[in-house]
């Protein structure tokens, strides 16, 4: 059985190779973009968005969905709840 896909997310936000907090005001400046119930991708490599990232999420209300490695950095997933 394989495991049920994710559809694409409407915005991918790449941040590679920009430190915190950057991948976060990038996320926060785009994250209208997307109506409410859709997913943004923001993809970094700078450690600190594996906990940066889901604490922005929760501070501000939105839900963190998931985070996937990459070959370099991490993927991760939000979806906007307002």
């Amino acid at each position: 059985m394989t495991p049920p896909t994710r559809p694409a997310p409407m915005l991918v936000i790449d941040a590679l190779g920009r430190k915190c907090p950057i991948p976060i005001i990038m996320l926060a400046e785009r994250i209208r973009e997307v109506p409410i119930g859709e997913t943004i991708a923001v993809l970094a490599d700078d450690p600190a968005a594996r906990t940066d990232v889901p604490a922005w999420c929760t501070m501000k209300s939105q839900e963190f969905v998931t985070a996937t490695d990459l070959p370099q950095g991490w993927s991760f997933l939000i979806r906007r709840s307002y």
